[in-house]
């Protein structure tokens, strides 16, 4: 059962500016008019890139977990091997292409579980996320501001931390729980 959409913006952008941009992203601040009819700003993070996930799954039910520094949040996190989809590359190119950077590890089989808008009220970013499977390993070649550990658990091991919530990426934590839920 899906839930209806209304079809109607309620708002009305009288104007847009792009106020800062890298090769990461752009930030927009739209005048606008807002639903209830008052004036005021809007601002939104563009991404030039569609994220990515991959949840590899071996023959002995072990996933891998990428831990690194997170400079937003000042915090270290543990997360499924992830990164940035470029415009004109396939997602699942990138998947493999991340799996392999991150954990060294090359799959047989990749499955998309799931779409997601990380977080919609603010910006535009979309993330898909898979599970790989037939396992091998190679050799990882992590980018250059990438500073990783990888760790080789159970994947019920990791569905755990997400549900405790010692993984916050949000990413990590609805692929995990995808996983979780497509075995019920």
């Amino acid at each position: 059962m899906s839930l209806p959409r209304p079809s109607d913006n309620p708002w009305t952008t009288t104007s847009t500016k792009l106020i800062y941009e890298n090769p990461w992203i752009r930030v927009r601040e739209d005048q606008v008019i807002n639903p209830s009819g008052g004036q005021g700003i809007y601002g939104v993070v563009m991404f030039r890139n569609r994220a990515v996930g991959v949840v590899p799954v071996d023959d002995e039910d072990h996933t891998w977990l990428v831990g690194q520094y997170r400079y937003p949040h000042d915090t270290y996190e543990w997360e499924i091997p992830e990164g940035g989809c470029a415009e004109g590359e396939e997602l699942l190119d990138c998947a493999k292409r991340e799996l392999l950077e991150e954990t060294g590890l090359v799959a047989e089989r990749y499955e998309l579980i799931a779409e997601l808008q990380v977080s919609n009220s603010t910006t535009d970013e979309v993330a898909y996320l898979f599970t790989a499977h037939g396992l091998s390993q190679a050799e990882a070649n992590p980018e250059d501001t990438e500073k990783l550990e990888v760790r080789r658990v159970p994947v019920t091991e990791a569905i755990r931390m997400a549900m405790a919530g010692e993984i916050t990426d949000a990413m990590s934590v609805v692929a995990l729980l995808k996983v979780a839920m497509l075995r019920k």
